[in-house]
């Protein structure tokens, strides 16, 4: 990619996962020790040394203490769980310096985002409600991201500058989050009803008359691709989407509505990931057979 400005602000990450190094390779930064980063499992021994490893890959400076990794930020980057998106932003709203940018990249309910809005502008910081609306890989710092709050702007101005590609979606925090909640109500809900259509298929031992149907009715979708694709996505981040689905439920039910079904989607999420199974080949049987075995 281009050379980015020598003068960008110095940036944090708050995670270490997926997006964070998706972001991270993306930018193709000359000096990336210039970047910090704290992610809560150095905390545990059991996945201390692969986070070090990690940074070391990467080469981030890591810090055992989310403060100190804070200390230089003017840009922070919050790419954890859902589950622990509010719990980050309390941890860390002590530790930024007035002015940071809080850029929640959190796939959360609005009115989680909100709290958490509240928690980091309490303390001086400039929170953004940042939706990153498509899987990091293959487009990296290219996926297409909302953003939304009084900060959007300045949030939208500083990701430009490190090529990413952001749009505006409104002024109040919670508009982003909205559109990528809902959304994934289809996206994530797809998933786990594919899951269920096809392991329960292949118990049954009519996939191929299933698949026929299916092939029938609505021939624009290549149902094996598909269901192997989908299946994949929830073996190998079911945990995560699970997080992101039980958000998605909340979103529903706090129109004054009912999230049922996304609530269903993630215990199918979570059960699929908690099987342990590798995707392995990219036929769906061989992947349906292998859930099947552990299920």
């Amino acid at each position: 990619m281009e050379n980015l400005p020598r003068n960008r602000p110095n940036i944090a990450f708050v995670g270490f996962g997926e997006a964070a190094q998706a972001f991270l390779s993306g930018w193709a930064l000359d000096d990336p020790s210039r970047v910090s980063v704290f992610d809560i499992k150095t905390d545990d021994a059991a996945q201390r040394e692969e986070m070090l490893a990690r940074y070391a890959a990467q080469g981030v400076t890591g810090h055992p203490a989310l403060r100190d990794a804070l200390a230089p930020a003017q840009v922070v980057f919050s790419v954890v769980t859902a589950d622990r998106a509010l719990e980050a932003a309390q941890a860390a709203a002590a530790h930024l310096a007035p002015g940071t940018l809080w850029l929640d990249c959190n796939s959360c309910a609005p009115d989680t985002k909100r709290k958490a809005a509240e928690v980091i502008e309490a303390k001086g910081g400039r929170y953004v409600d940042v939706a990153v609306m498509a899987p990091v890989h293959p487009k990296k710092h290219l996926v297409p991201l909302l953003l939304s709050g009084s900060n959007a702007q300045a949030a939208e101005i500083e990701l430009k500058s490190l090529g990413m590609q952001p749009r505006i979606a409104g002024e109040t925090v919670g508009e982003a989050s909205s559109v990528k909640m809902i959304r994934s109500v289809m996206i994530k809900g797809l998933e786990a009803l594919t899951a269920e259509c096809f392991l329960a298929a292949r118990r049954a031992g009519v996939e191929s008359q299933v698949l026929a149907s299916l092939e029938a009715s609505d021939p624009d979708i290549q149902w094996r691709q598909r269901g192997s694709y989908n299946l994949e996505r929830m073996m190998v981040h079911g945990t995560r989407r699970a997080s992101e689905m039980r958000e998605v439920a909340a979103t529903v039910d706090a129109l004054g509505l009912t999230g049922r079904m996304s609530a269903a989607a993630a215990q199918w999420q979570d059960e699929i990931a908690k099987t342990g199974a590798e995707p392995g080949a990219d036929d769906l049987i061989s992947r349906a057979d292998r859930l099947l075995a552990r299920l």
